[in-house]
């Protein structure tokens, strides 16, 4: 079972083209200053097996985005659902506050970082902001973050990997989710 934190169907805002982005719940890294502490505890989120997240998926999006919490800390399960969005042709990004090398040392994470088409990683360092861009990097929440190119599917040389970061905010009866740029959070005001 994945344990699942939000999900957006569709997105602009986490990714190239139109995205099905999935936080899932639980991280152990826990970087100072990270835009969704309250995504740090394994136990909350919502059980989901990974054909009940795919089945969600809706036919207008070019790929996925996993994001957290942290996605390797639930490979095994993760892999599963990258699997099932694959083998309807989309792509796979994935943000991980682990380093390339850290997963590829841990011995869970080899069939999921096989399927990823684009790797973000390292920690969220809150001193060493990302550039905005075009100067920096979309999607990047620090400058010490890579971004890691595992296949064909994108390119550096891509102009929206350039283009400005978005945010949306969604609005229903229950919840405001703003979504986008790591920084975002900063745009709403909060009443003690």
């Amino acid at each position: 079972m994945l344990r699942v934190a939000t999900i957006v169907a569709e997105t602009e805002a986490e990714g190239p083209g139109h995205r099905f982005a999935v936080w899932l719940q639980g991280c152990s890294i826990r970087c100072p200053g990270c835009c969704n502490p309250d995504m740090f505890d394994e136990r909350r989120g919502d059980a989901m097996t990974p054909a009940e997240l795919a089945a969600r998926i809706p036919a207008t999006v070019e790929g996925i985005t996993l994001l957290g919490g942290e996605p390797f800390e639930q490979a095994t399960e993760a892999a599963e659902f990258v699997r099932l969005a694959k083998a309807r042709g989309l792509s796979c990004m994935v943000f991980s506050g682990y380093t390339i090398d850290e997963i590829r040392a841990r011995p869970d994470s080899a069939a999921l970082l096989a399927q990823v088409d684009l790797l973000v990683d390292g920690r969220y360092d809150r001193d060493r902001p990302e550039p905005k861009p075009p100067e920096g990097r979309r999607w990047i929440g620090s400058a010490n973050q890579q971004m890691h190119y595992l296949t064909g599917a994108y390119s550096a040389d891509d102009p929206q990997m350039r283009a400005a970061n978005t945010i949306e905010i969604r609005i229903s009866a229950k919840s405001l989710l703003v979504n986008g740029w790591p920084s975002a959070d900063r745009l709403v005001r909060r009443k003690p």
